[in-house]
This record gives C-alpha cells, structure tokens and sequence, in this order.
C-alpha cells in the first residue's frame, strides 16, 4: 500500500490568465503600436533616387578606356603582398589603358599605418598616378571612396576590403576590381574577360 497521489479535481483548479493574452492591458498597448509601424511602412514612396541614364540593365555604359580606377589602401597592400606591379597587372586584367587614381584619404590611411607598409605607401607615392583632393573631414578612405562613387559613376573601384565590397555592390553601375589568385580579378563590367 503505497502513498496515493493527490491530483487536484478539474472544477477546483483556479483558471490563469497567460503572459501573452491580449486581454491584458500591456499586451493591447503593444498592439497598438506595432500596427502603427506597419500602417508608417505601407506609406507610398514620394522620391526615387534618379538612376543615371548611362545604366544599361545592370551594366554601365559610361565606362570607356581610359579607366580610371579608385584604389582602396587594402588593394595596394594585396598588391605587394602578392608581389604584382599596380598599372601592368590592371592593364593584363582589362585588357585598356587605365589611369589608378589615389586620393588623400588613402594616402593618409598609409601614412598612419605605419612601417609595415611603407612600400605600398612608395607605391602610392608613384607620380604616374593621378591624386585626387579630399575636401570633407576625417580620413576614413571607404566614406570617401563610397561618396565619389555616387556622385560619378566614371570609376572602377579596386579594393579588397569586405565591408566596403559590400557597399558598393549596392551602388548600381559600379564595377569592382579585387587581387585574387595571383592576378586582378573584375566583376560586373561588361566586357571584363572571363576567369
């Protein structure tokens, strides 16, 4: 003869009301306000950013040789690691003369990088290559890489660095030169050779 068990009769168990009931006063608030959120998202889009009209699909046609060529501090630091000539390898990979422009953010982000860099901040240095003039504040590269790029779309972005890939990527138009492999590589320019 055991313990028997005391489990408690239906009609006398006192009935709860959960956290999550919409009843209760905090759970109505809520309600309210995220059907004001979705009622502020349904609202019709006045202005659309003008999209160039040298945009063809995807591609752009305002993109002629010349190049002109943006240069991110990540892509000079691949370059050297991976021991390829800046103007010689560009050309191999787009097959046209091309102009690598450099501008003081860059220029500086080496500078303050310090030692270990010094020869891709030699390279920078090079005369042949076109300097352009920063006039914003700060030295952060990839803001001014990003705000060059809306404004002409006239350049072809080389860089390595992730993030800012992933910014311009966003940017219709806007080809991305990258060191992969050895060698430069290109994506989303029309006529760029296959891999």
């Amino acid at each position: 003869m055991g313990v028997q068990k005391r489990t408690r009769k239906f009609a006398q168990v006192k009935r709860l009301i959960g956290q999550r009931d919409s009843r209760l006063k905090k759970n109505q608030l809520k309600g309210e306000i995220e059907g004001k959120k979705k009622a502020k998202g349904d609202e019709i889009v006045r202005e659309i950013p003008q999209v160039s009209s040298s945009l063809f699909f995807q591609y752009n046609t305002a993109l002629v040789p010349p190049y002109s060529v943006l240069v991110d501090t990540n892509f000079l630091s691949h370059s050297v690691q991976h021991k390829l000539e800046l103007l010689k390898t560009m050309m191999d990979c787009l097959y046209a003369k091309c102009i690598p422009i450099i501008t003081d953010c860059v220029m500086a982000e080496l500078e303050k990088m310090g030692q270990k860099y010094r020869i891709a901040l030699q390279i920078a240095r090079d005369e042949r290559w076109e300097r352009l003039r920063c006039d914003h504040k700060g030295i952060y590269a990839d803001d001014c890489i990003v705000d060059r790029v809306i404004k002409h779309k006239v350049y072809i972005v080389a860089t390595n660095d992730r993030d800012l890939k992933r910014r311009i990527r966003k940017i219709p138009g806007v080809p991305i030169m990258s060191v992969a492999r050895g060698k430069y590589v290109i994506e989303r320019l029309p006529d760029a050779p296959e891999k």
